[in-house]
């Protein structure tokens, strides 16, 4: 009996251990697009910058706790924070069903839908998804509106050509050189790039799929980090600090939480 019990114990020991484990470590090593302005992104002189940046630090000011920033190629998300490269993902974040089979969410913090973008004067015609047959249509490898798209015969079939890109820093290239006739992106990164560089683009007032809500991600079964990190964002929401890095960035309150 005693031979049988304690490997028993043995095991459920581990096992607590390691569903805990990146909740009671000392630094955190978030994953992130190092190119996705303005949430994060290397300011002129090479700093990494940016809103959600901003927020994580502050939230783990609150938690007392070491961060490290690790860009990540976007398209393998799922093999990163599956594999414990990372512990979170906190960069515009959409939560969507899919990634809810890997991950674990925070509260929404706000919302971002995806627009349409094309150089200036390219937007003639351009009302609706059936507007969008016969052009080459590009975006970034892994974000929402790739899996949109793809899940959409209908439209996916329509399209000259559909182009993913590494980053959303390549395919606003790939939209300035005429590669691609339309980039579809969050509006929040779209309406940034195009007060950097004025005259080059303009949006396309419509939205491509549901409007998206944007949170932290987590590896599925480790509620225990969500948790404590949720804990210190509240506190930053509640007493406003979260509303002064919004408008520091936006010029607006764009914090669309429920506590």
């Amino acid at each position: 009996m005693k031979n049988f019990f304690l490997p028993i114990v043995l095991l459920i020991f581990l096992m607590t251990g390691c569903g805990n484990e990146s909740a009671s470590r000392d630094k955190l090593i978030i994953g992130i697009d190092e190119n996705y302005a303005p949430m994060a992104f290397h300011d002129d002189k090479g700093t990494l910058v940016g809103f959600d940046i901003d927020l994580a630090r502050e939230t783990a000011k609150r938690m007392d706790i070491e961060i490290e920033f690790k860009p990540i190629d976007w398209s393998k998300k799922r093999e990163e924070i599956t594999s414990g490269n990372v512990d979170m993902i906190w960069n515009g974040l959409d939560i969507n069903a899919k990634r809810k089979e890997y991950m674990t969410f925070s509260k929404p913090y706000m919302k971002d839908r995806q627009i349409i973008l094309v150089k200036i004067g390219n937007g003639s015609g351009i009302v609706a998804e059936g507007d969008l047959e016969g052009k080459i249509v590009g975006t970034q490898a892994g974000a929402s509106p790739e899996n949109y798209i793809n899940e959409n015969e209908k439209l996916r079939n329509s399209l000259r050509e559909f182009k993913t890109y590494p980053d959303f820093k390549e395919a606003f290239a790939a939209l300035d050189s005429g590669e691609i006739d339309v980039l579809i992106c969050g509006e929040l990164n779209a309406r940034y790039e195009i007060t950097k560089e004025p005259g080059k683009f303009e949006v396309v007032e419509m939205t491509i799929g549901p409007a998206n809500e944007v949170g932290i991600g987590f590896r599925k079964d480790d509620t225990a980090l969500r948790d404590r990190v949720q804990a210190a964002f509240d506190e930053i929401v509640e007493d406003g600090t979260a509303k002064e890095i919004s408008e520091k960035w936006f010029q607006a309150d764009l914090i669309n939480y429920k506590r």
